[in-house]
């Protein structure tokens, strides 16, 4: 019955993807003009790179408020740091180092010291951006050196392409592989559908939990190279955005259960196209940005009711207090 449930809504989220397509690329004027299906699928990528690592996570019975601050703070950080004439080695070295303590102080913290997930990434989060705005970098947007390889890179295209689409193919492929056919990646699982019963059949249930805070933050942190990459900036207004609520909106909507244990990459594919295409075409429509984000916000608190209703919430859930 599950099984089926869950086909049923990647069916209907790809359907209405492909209805919304078709509808916009009928009724408005350039939606179907190579620059704007471009633009699509390029705010797909970014979009989508974000919402696999949050899906690891919810898979596991978690959830990363922090991701859009790693994000953005870190390449941030990074970019200052080239500003300021460090050698780029070092400098992506020490922000990598940066990235990983995040991710394994949220681990550990959700694992070891049993404290909700909502509230350590939501907590860890306003003080990656706090410090890192007030302490590490002297503007909100921190611009890519001159002839740096991120603006080289940003500007790299395959069969007229962007280079961000691709990454976001081999991430999907990656993740595909680990969580399917890996020992460690079917724990994510087993851990996401019941906690205790993997731990009692010797499942590392707290060393993978780390580990899922770990991949999260590492994939935010690529997502941020890229944006920085495709824009030759960062811009860390973006923590304050609705960004993270479009990540949570991808995963949820395409299929991923936040009771744990369910979902995969293909519903992240089947949310991004979803949200993309929909965001792309309220823009051509001109709706106002506080209108776009009480349209996505219904949609947010529907998916979120529907899931409830679809796997409902079991009693070591509600214990846990991940959601």
């Amino acid at each position: 019955m599950r099984q089926s449930r869950k086909l049923s809504q990647e069916g209907i989220v790809l359907a209405t993807a492909a209805v919304i397509f078709v509808v916009a690329g009928l009724s408005l004027p350039g939606f179907l003009s190579p620059d704007n299906l471009v633009s699509i699928v390029r705010s797909v990528s970014v979009l989508g790179i974000l919402a696999l690592g949050m899906a690891i996570v919810i898979i596991g019975r978690g959830i990363d408020l922090a991701a859009v601050a790693i994000m953005a703070m870190s390449v941030a950080w990074y970019l200052q740091l080239l500003n300021d004439g460090m050698a780029d080695g070092y400098a992506l070295a020490i922000v990598l180092g940066g990235v990983l303590v995040i991710g394994l102080l949220n681990g550990f913290l959700v694992a070891y010291a049993d404290v909700p997930a909502i509230f350590v990434t939501l907590a860890s989060g306003s003080f990656v951006f706090g410090y890192v705005r007030s302490q590490l970098i002297s503007q909100d947007a921190v611009p890519v050196p001159p002839d740096h390889w991120l603006a080289r890179f940003g500007g790299l295209r395959f069969l007229d392409i962007p280079i961000e689409v691709f990454i976001f193919a081999a991430l999907a492929v990656l993740i595909f592989l680990f969580l399917r056919f890996t020992k460690w990646g079917r724990y994510v699982y087993y851990a996401g559908d019941n906690p205790v019963a993997a731990r009692n059949i010797g499942i590392p249930v707290r060393p993978m939990l780390v580990l899922r805070y770990v991949i999260s933050a590492l994939i935010a942190y690529v997502a941020g190279l890229l944006t920085a990459a495709s824009l030759h900036s960062i811009n860390t207004r973006v923590v304050n955005s609705t960004l993270l609520y479009d990540i949570v909106l991808v995963a949820v909507i395409g299929g991923i259960g936040l009771s744990g244990g369910k979902g995969g990459v293909r519903n992240v594919l089947f949310g991004a196209a979803l949200i993309g295409i929909m965001l792309n075409a309220m823009t051509i429509i001109d709706i106002p940005l506080i209108y776009q984000n009480l349209i996505k916000s219904t949609i947010l608190l529907a998916a979120i009711i529907i899931d409830g209703l679809v796997n409902p919430r079991d009693e070591q859930t509600a214990q846990q207090g991940d959601i």
